[in-house]
């Protein structure tokens, strides 16, 4: 295997119309024919290098979705308006009525809810278990389960998925594994330990500016392509389409990505260890002490670390609003939902990302009122970052 798979991206070179150093930005809606057989044709079937209509496929868009392929070590992607109309149209593209989804019970509330409350109304079920516990999650199977669904890192306890064991039930079942992989871009490459399909949201880690929402599908070419067939595909009739400026934009980003995500990973993981011997209670990968640290090593491309984000125990929901409070007066950083920023932003995730999770599940699960989650920037100078928490934490009392 090569040292750093995610890296091959580097090598996904796009030049402009003119020769340009970046990709031209196909600013239309609609392309032109010189043969009306070859319009027919298209409506049939993919052409390559022949585009119909931006909703079907963008040339811009395209440029994306195959440096994202690249990343992956997948066949095929497709870009979308959102992280989740990705993966809505990847369930709605394998699931009918009738149809279950195994899914792990700690994922971003909007996935939870529309697998809970949405999907339900057209028939589509989910079993929401332990993703950590393998044997219970096997018992959960069914004749009509057709995916299984997780996050790499749980959001925002930071469990970690054991994708090449979960590929190995899937295996034996013939259902489909699906993995978010939106905390860990280029650290972690969930297709080469077994993920048949990988979503992301491009709006956090991979654009990086807050200033984009978008999402994209990995997958096999067959999959990628009945996402864009005229007649059956999710992505096309349901038409989440991403504006052709707003890929430009997260194409000239991604090819920073190794280098903000080992900033990330480097600045989290001090934080991590300072936080902890101030007696902190945190969750990080990347400590000894969290129950997974071997599965995620094991599993890690080299040179990304253990990813931008921690988890923080305030022990009481007062005791998180007035430490958050504090953070973003004393300049830490934002006190706001999201993740992947070059500024650090927090927020609490029982009443924001996690709030579709009904209380006695979030109880169950350990989703607790005090915890803060904590999307740790590229601060240059990350030991005045921790100074500045260390005096926030003294002044709500924490320590």
């Amino acid at each position: 295997m090569e040292k750093n798979p995610a890296a091959r991206v580097q090598d996904h070179l796009v030049f402009g119309e003119f020769g340009g150093v970046n990709a031209s930005i196909e600013d239309s809606s609609t392309f032109t024919f010189l043969q009306s057989s070859k319009m027919q044709e298209l409506f049939e079937h993919e052409i390559e290098g022949c585009f119909l209509y931006s909703r079907h496929l963008n040339p811009t868009g395209n440029y994306l979705a195959r440096s994202l392929a690249a990343m992956e070590g997948a066949e095929s992607a497709i870009v979308t308006a959102s992280g989740m109309s990705a993966f809505a149209c990847t369930i709605a593209q394998i699931c009918s009525s009738g149809d279950d989804i195994i899914s792990s019970r700690t994922i971003y509330g909007g996935s939870y809810a529309l697998l809970k409350n949405l999907f339900p109304k057209f028939g589509i079920s989910t079993t929401f278990v332990d993703i950590v516990d393998l044997e219970s999650l096997k018992r959960k199977i069914t004749p009509k389960t057709k995916i299984i669904f997780s996050e790499t890192l749980s959001n925002p306890l930071l469990e970690a998925a054991d994708i090449p064991a979960l590929r190995g039930i899937c295996d034996e079942t013939g259902i489909t594994l699906i993995i978010d992989n939106t905390f860990c871009p280029m650290m972690i490459s969930p297709k080469l330990h077994g993920a048949h399909i990988t979503v992301y949201s491009l709006t956090k880690f991979i654009n990086g500016a807050s200033d984009t929402i978008a999402g994209a599908i990995c997958g096999d070419s067959d999959f990628i392509s009945s996402l864009r067939d005229v007649n059956s595909g999710a992505v096309m009739l349901l038409g989440p389409t991403l504006d052709s400026i707003r890929a430009s934009s997260i194409l000239k980003n991604l090819h920073t990505l190794h280098i903000r995500m080992q900033r990330h990973s480097q600045n989290a993981l001090f934080l991590a260890h300072a936080l902890t011997e101030l007696g902190v209670k945190v969750f990080y990968p990347g400590l000894d002490s969290h129950p997974q640290h071997k599965l995620i090593e094991g599993m890690l491309n080299p040179g990304y670390g253990f990813g931008g984000m921690i988890t923080l125990d305030a022990r009481t929901e007062e005791i998180a609003n007035s430490l958050m409070i504090k953070m973003q007066e004393k300049l830490v950083g934002y006190f706001a939902v999201s993740l992947g920023f070059y500024k650090t932003l927090f927020s609490s995730p029982g009443h924001s990302t996690s709030s579709e999770i009904p209380l006695e599940e979030q109880i169950a699960i350990g989703l607790t009122e005090g915890l803060v989650r904590i999307s740790v920037g590229l601060d240059d100078d990350i030991e005045r970052t921790f100074l500045r928490i260390k005096g926030c934490l003294e002044e709500v009392g924490l320590i």
